[in-house]
C-alpha cells in the first residue's frame, strides 16, 4: 500500500515536470524593443563587467556541490549520499522554477502597499519575466545597467538554488526525499521570493523604505535558510540515534575549500560590476572567514575541547556567513572583528545544551542563522552606506535594521513552519522508523558509499 502511494507521488512529480517543460516549449517569448524604457540598448554593455558576472556566476554554482560535500563529511556513514543528494538536487529543482516563475517573483514589477505616495514591493508580479519573458541580452536600466540582464537573472539563479541547499544539514538522517522536494518549491516561492524582492528590488519594501542594507544575501539567504531550518526541526523532531561519528572529515575540508574559492562570486559577484567595490568585497570576505576560523579554533581550545578540523571549517564558513550583508560596505580592519565575533557567538550558541536538545543535525541555525543575525548587526552598526550606520551617526538606519532582523526572523520561523505543515499534509516528512535505522542511502535511494 506505502508503495503505491509513493509510486503515485513520483508520477504527479514527473507530471508536474512534463507541464513546465511544454509549457516552455509553447510559451511566447517577449523580446525588447525600442519602447520599453526599463531596458538600455546594448550598447551600454561593459564587457569587463560581462567577463566578471559570468566567473562569478560560476563561482556560485559551485557552492553547492561545495555545500554538499561540507553537509555529506559531517553526519554518519548510512546518510553520506541522501544528505549530499538533498543540496545537489537544489540545483536541478531550482533552476527550473526560478525560469518558470521564482525570477518574476523577486524581481518583477512590485505588488505591495504604497506609503506616502510611493509603491513598495512584497513580491514581483509572477506574469513579468514568467519563462524568462523580456529576459535577453538587453541590460535592465534600474537592476544591472551593464550586463545582460539575462546574466543578471542567472547570477540571481544561484542564490536561489544555494539557500533551500542550505536547510538540509538541519533535517538530514530523517526526512523523506520527495517530503523535501515539495517543502523547498514552497520555500523558495512563499519565503525566499518574497524577502529577495523586499530587499534586491529597487522598490522593495526592506531595501527601499526600511534602508536595510544586505550586499551580497546574509538576510535574504543565510537568516531565512537559518530560521526555517530551526523551524524544520521542531515539526521533525529528534533522530532516533543521536549519537554519531561523522564519516569523512576529508569532505568537510574539500567542501569549505569550494565554498570559500564559490563565496567570492557571492560576495564581489554582488557588486554586479568589475570595480572597485568588487576587490574591496573580495578582500574583506576572505580576511573575515581567516579571522573566523581562527578565532573559532582558539576559542574551542581555552574552553578545553581540542582544536579540530571540523571546527576550523565550520569557523570558516561562519565568516563568511557573518560578512555577507556587509562584504562591500566595511573596510578590511572591520572585516577582522566581523569573522571574531561571529565566530564567537555562532561557537557559543552550537555549544548551547538548549539548543542541541532540539536536534540541528549540522548546527544549520547556530552557523547560518546566527551567523546572519550577527552580519545583519554588525552591517547596521559598522557600514559605511549612504544615511550612515550607527558608527557614523545612522541611529535610523540601525533602528531600521533592528525592525526588519525581527521581521525577516518570524516572517522566515513561521512561514515556514506553515510550510512544513502543510507538505506534511501531502506527503509525510519523515522516513519510517525502519528506514531511519537502515540510513536514508539505503531506503530513499539503494545507494551506498561502500565503506
Amino acid at each position: 500500500m506505502n508503495e503505491k502511494k509513493i509510486e503515485k507521488r513520483w508520477i504527479v512529480a514527473f507530471v508536474i515536470t512534463a507541464i513546465v517543460a511544454v509549457t516552455g516549449l509553447f510559451w511566447e517569448h517577449k523580446t525588447i524593443n525600442g519602447s520599453n524604457a526599463d531596458f538600455n540598448a546594448t550598447d551600454t554593455i561593459s564587457y569587463a563587467d560581462v567577463a566578471w558576472l559570468l566567473t562569478a556566476a560560476c563561482l556560485v554554482l559551485l557552492m553547492t556541490p561545495g555545500l554538499s560535500f561540507f553537509y555529506g563529511g559531517m553526519v554518519g556513514k548510512k546518510n553520506v549520499i541522501s544528505t549530499m543528494l538533498k543540496s545537489f538536487i537544489c540545483l536541478g529543482v531550482i533552476s527550473i522554477l526560478w525560469v518558470a516563475v521564482g525570477f518574476s517573483l523577486s524581481f518583477g514589477d512590485p505588488i505591495g502597499p504604497t506609503i506616502n505616495g510611493v509603491h513598495y514591493g512584497i513580491i514581483g508580479n509572477p506574469a513579468d519575466f514568467a519563462f524568462f519573458d523580456y529576459v535577453d541580452q538587453h541590460p535592465h536600466s534600474a537592476m544591472a545597467s551593464t550586463i545582460p540582464f539575462v546574466l543578471f537573472a542567472l547570477f540571481q539563479m544561484k542564490f536561489a538554488v544555494i539557500t533551500p541547499a542550505l536547510i538540509t544539514g538541519a533535517l538530514a538522517e530523517r526526512i523523506r526525499f520527495i517530503s523535501f522536494l515539495l517543502f523547498i518549491c514552497l520555500f523558495s516561492i512563499f519565503i525566499y521570493a518574497p524577502l529577495c524582492h523586499m530587499v534586491w528590488h529597487p522598490d522593495g519594501l526592506l531595501g527601499a523604505y526600511f534602508g536595510v542594507k544586505d550586499f551580497a544575501g546574509g538576510t535574504v539567504v543565510h537568516m531565512s535558510a537559518g530560521f526555517a531550518a530551526l523551524a524544520g526541526v521542531m515539526v521533525l523532531g529528534k533522530r532516533k540515534n543521536l549519537e554519531h561519528i561523522p564519516t569523512n572529515i576529508p569532505f568537510v575540508l574539500l567542501g569549505t575549500g569550494l565554498l570559500w574559492f564559490g563565496w567570492f562570486g557571492f560576495n564581489a559577484g554582488s557588486a554586479l560590476a568589475a570595480n572597485s567595490t568588487a576587490a574591496m568585497a573580495f578582500a574583506t570576505t576572505t580576511i573575515a572567514s581567516a579571522s573566523a576560523m581562527l578565532t573559532w579554533a582558539f576559542f574551542d581550545r581555552i574552553n578545553g575541547r581540542k582544536v579540530s578540523a571540523l571546527g576550523c571549517c565550520i569557523g570558516a564558513v561562519v565568516g563568511l556567513v557573518a560578512i555577507t550583508p556587509a562584504a562591500g560596505f566595511v573596510s578590511i580592519p572591520k572585516s577582522i572583528f566581523f569573522g571574531f565575533i561571529a565566530a564567537i557567538v555562532s561557537n557559543l550558541m552550537v555549544n548551547w545544551k538548549r539548543l542541541k536538545r532540539i536536534d540541528d543535525t549540522l548546527d544549520v541555525f547556530a552557523c547560518h542563522g546566527v551567523g546572519g543575525i550577527m552580519g545583519m548587526i554588525l552591517t547596521a552598526i559598522f557600514a559605511e552606506v549612504e544615511g550612515g550606520s550607527l558608527l557614523y551617526g545612522g541611529w535610523e538606519v540601525f533602528g531600521h535594521h533592528m525592525m526588519a532582523l525581527i521581521l525577516v526572523a518570524a516572517f522566515s520561523f513561521f512561514g515556514a513552519l506553515l510550510l512544513y505543515k502543510i507538505t506534511n499534509l501531502f506527503i509525510p516528512l519523515r522516513v519510517s522508523e525502519e528506514s531511519e535505522a537502515m540510513g536514508l542511502d539505503m531506503s530513499q535511494h539503494n545507494e551506498s558509499i561502500g565503506l
